[in-house]
């Protein structure tokens, strides 16, 4: 799960940064709005977390350009302007969410968590697949109802693959969608996040495949009628 976050306080930002990238998500931070649309252009995220008052381009601007280009991404604006004529255009203008500053870091973390769900069409708080249940709210993992002891890494490898069940994801697709700007992970990294992940969840038959020279899947569970 991948997030872009445009703010231009300094302080809030790192701050929020390694929040966010502490719960899991590699988030990738800009400072004005020229750069938040830049990114927008041409890397793909799961979420865009908008300061209004950007230098540059304010959000408002960065956030009608991304809907003019009919960029689908959800957006949580996150502002001082509190008014409501504010608060009615971002809305307007395809916010999804609008939180106004100060805030607590709680309450930031469960619409970034609806955010990400409804994105995915699941509004549910439980991803199920065979016997492996996963709760994209709390990011925990059970299976046969016992807690899965995972790594951050592995969690979000773990959603990854959950959203692409069935089908191919290359080494290319896991390091942009697990890593933020700045991080090096190699290749050779992803086989051994895979690796790891797979053992643990071989207990359940769940198979988590390498094809290759193109990827890895995640295969669909097989009905024990079907076995």
């Amino acid at each position: 799960m991948r997030i872009l976050l445009a703010e231009d306080d300094s302080l809030l930002a790192d701050g929020l940064t390694r929040a966010l990238r502490n719960a899991g998500y590699a988030t990738d931070s800009v400072h004005d709005g020229k750069a938040a649309d830049a990114a927008l252009m041409t890397q793909q995220f799961d979420l865009l977390i908008l300061d209004i008052g950007l230098p540059g381009l304010d959000g408002f601007q960065v956030l009608k350009r991304a809907r003019d280009r009919k960029l689908d991404v959800p957006v949580l604006i996150l502002t001082a302007l509190d008014a409501v004529e504010n608060r009615v255009r971002g809305l307007d203008l395809g916010a999804d969410d609008y939180l106004v500053k100060p805030f607590e870091l709680a309450e930031l973390e469960a619409r970034v968590r609806a955010l990400t769900r409804r994105a995915r069409g699941n509004a549910g708080t439980l991803i199920t697949h065979g016997e492996l249940s996963f709760d994209p709210k709390e990011r925990t993992a059970s299976l046969h109802n016992q807690a899965l002891d995972l790594s951050v890494r592995e969690v979000a490898l773990l959603e990854i693959f959950l959203a692409r069940a069935g089908r191919v994801v290359n080494k290319d697709q896991i390091i942009d969608l697990l890593c933020q700007w700045g991080e090096e992970v190699s290749a050779n990294a992803v086989e051994v996040y895979v690796h790891r992940l797979r053992k643990k969840l071989e207990p359940a038959n769940i198979r988590l495949s390498t094809l290759r020279g193109l990827g890895y899947c995640l295969e669909k569970p097989v009905n024990r009628g079907d076995a």
